[in-house]
């Protein structure tokens, strides 16, 4: 007798993930979000469902580096792509909870404040940590209209785009030379 589940339910199938850096294999509906898998399959509860429709982003999840909403994105869909949680910003891979370093961004966070409840931090660290990856040098009116695509009932916005500014700022200025990704001179920092 077959007790292999992806083909006694053929409504299975076997995915794999790389998330944080973490090869996961995991057996699922293929109608099943990113966000459902990473919280209930793997465990990675730090990215946040909200509004479900792709318009609040507080589960915004980076895909290759860049932002991407999970929840209106099929987990089949990210097989053979790196996925990155906000549990992959600390210098332990686990959000800080297992006594690693908060990352610049997330102290950036907390020095300016820029969170209340917590509910959409996730998703404003991610998608920050995207575009400073692309746009390291964005004024605070780009960062200013970046961050309106995620909602907050709470800050009011001025201090999470002056906490992204403030972590660029500072990001500039550890680069002794231009930081320009995947050059020979990033080597040097």
């Amino acid at each position: 007798m077959n007790t292999d589940p992806v083909v006694t339910h053929p409504d299975l199938q076997l995915i794999t993930l790389d998330v944080n850096g973490e090869r996961h294999d995991v057996i699922t509906e293929p109608r099943r979000t990113l966000v459902d898998v990473l919280r209930h399959d793997l465990r990675l509860t730090g990215t946040h469902v909200g509004c479900e429709h792709g318009i609040c982003g507080a589960c915004t999840v980076l895909i290759d580096e860049r932002p991407v909403r999970a929840c209106l994105m099929f987990a089949a869909q990210a097989e053979g792509a790196r996925i990155r949680t906000v549990e992959s910003l600390s210098a332990d891979g686990n959000g800080g909870g297992g006594g690693g370093e908060l990352s610049d961004l997330q102290r950036a966070f907390s020095e300016h404040h820029a969170l209340q409840c917590g509910f959409c931090t996730p998703g404003f660290l991610m998608l920050a940590e995207g575009f400073l990856a692309e746009r390291p040098e964005a004024t605070k009116e780009e960062i200013r209209e970046v961050v309106a695509s995620n909602l907050c009932r709470c800050t009011g916005y001025q201090t999470i785009v002056e906490a992204i500014d403030a972590c660029a700022t500072a990001r500039r200025g550890a680069c002794v030379t231009p930081c320009i990704p995947d050059s020979p001179a990033d080597k040097e920092h």
